[in-house]
């Protein structure tokens, strides 16, 4: 069936579950470096909150929580702390995972899924805004189908790499069977010292994002030679500080199933 370049809902059925039967393409590259900063689109609600037309910054409550979710793309620097932390406090969180991580680190992938919810990040993280839903479609297959083998879960939602979308992206990734969600603030841990980036730094990002159902961003794995894995360092702190502040911590796997456009 031939689709333009946004097709109908119908279409994008019959195309999505093709590709799920059919596509069989060679793995993209190992995925490229975050860029945390403003994100365009839409933060209104439409519809369910978060749920379609919109990427998802906030748990929509009044309540004192926030959310915590870690991006991994890279390697397994840091994951069995950030886990043991994550245990010993009974936090949740939700961690994007790259089909292409899924792909080299199975083992670690299998660990995240086993007690906190995944979502995908794409295949190969590459920048979606002037992709085709071609493009859009392949780097999300891609990643669900490398999360499924590492895992034997289905990711629940969608994070953008490099927090870079269009309103139509967003559409695009909705139309495809995702919720989008983004964050806040992102605490920059991933830069490391090499960065200019201290564990105090990573855990005064994370208390200036502290409101109402705020949702964090974070990193498991390293981008330098010394292995640095300030979220993972900051981790226990940033847990403490919220405490003092009042704050609880809100799991974002119930939100993320109930938006679920379709199973």
């Amino acid at each position: 069936m031939s689709c333009p370049r946004r097709p109908s809902w119908p279409c994008r059925w019959t195309t999505v579950a093709a590709a799920a039967l059919l596509l069989a393409v060679a793995a993209p590259g190992a995925a490229g470096e975050p860029v945390p900063g403003s994100v365009p689109g839409s933060d209104s609600v439409s519809g369910r909150p978060g749920c379609t037309g919109t990427a998802l910054r906030r748990v929509p409550t009044d309540r004192k929580v926030i959310a915590l979710t870690f991006n991994a793309a890279w390697n397994e620097d840091g994951i069995a702390r950030v886990l043991a932390v994550l245990r010993k406090e009974r936090v949740s969180a939700m961690f994007f995972l790259t089909g292409d991580f899924a792909d080299r680190h199975p083992r670690a992938a299998r660990a995240l899924a086993a007690r906190h919810p995944v979502g995908s990040h794409s295949y190969s993280h590459p920048r979606f805004p002037g992709l085709s839903f071609r493009e859009e479609r392949r780097e999300a297959v891609l990643a669900a189908r490398a999360i499924r083998r590492a895992t034997g879960r289905t990711p629940v939602a969608f994070r953008f790499p490099y927090g870079e979308f269009t309103e139509q992206n967003v559409r695009d990734v909705n139309a495809l069977g995702y919720p989008v969600v983004e964050w806040v603030d992102d605490t920059a841990g991933w830069r490391g010292p090499d960065g200019g980036v201290t564990v105090d730094m990573v855990v005064g990002r994370a208390e200036r994002a502290f409101s109402p159902g705020a949702i964090i961003q974070m990193h498991v794995g390293s981008t330098d030679a010394r292995h640095s894995v300030l979220d993972a360092d900051a981790l226990p702190r940033i847990i403490a500080a919220a405490r003092a502040h009042g704050y609880g911590f809100a799991g974002l796997g119930r939100l993320v199933r109930r938006c679920r456009v379709r199973d």
